[in-house]
């Protein structure tokens, strides 16, 4: 294990990629989709869903971190921890940051892999999300 954490590319989140998340999950508060009324709100504007920003995870983490040719196949395997601590407002951009914390190979096949996750809003110190990842890589080939 390395101390240096991998660090993915910004993502855009803009008003028409909350306006599709909203779209899939049918969660149209007004915070997310009404430009005009969340203008009147302490946010002074639309912000993303917090689960917008933790569902990007998944393509944080292929931007930041190699797969490696040995596996087969990965999973979410589930969070341990996870907060939302700042709101990420329509147009700002943002980052993911791992740090893989354990790394368990004792059960052959698989690899059950514990990552430290910050998602960073570009301009602010206050991170959009903290969360323990629970992962899994399998290297041998499923069976039935």
């Amino acid at each position: 294990m390395t101390d240096a954490p991998a660090i993915s590319r910004w993502f855009k989140v803009d008003q028409s990629r909350i306006d599709a998340f909203a779209d899939a999950t049918d969660d149209w508060q007004f915070i997310h989709t009404d430009p005009d009324r969340a203008a009147q709100t302490p946010f002074s504007g639309t912000i993303a869903h917090g689960f917008l920003s933790l569902s990007l995870l998944s393509a944080m983490y292929y931007d930041a971190l190699p797969f490696p040719p040995e596996v087969t196949r990965s999973v979410n395997y589930g969070f341990d921890k996870l907060r939302f601590l700042s709101p990420v407002r329509a147009g700002a951009r943002v980052r993911g940051v791992f740090r893989l914390i354990k790394s368990d190979d004792a059960t052959p096949g698989q690899v059950s892999n514990t990552w430290s996750v910050r998602v960073e809003i570009e301009g602010t110190d206050k991170p959009a999300l903290i969360a323990r990842w629970l992962t899994r890589y399998y290297t041998d080939t499923p069976t039935d």
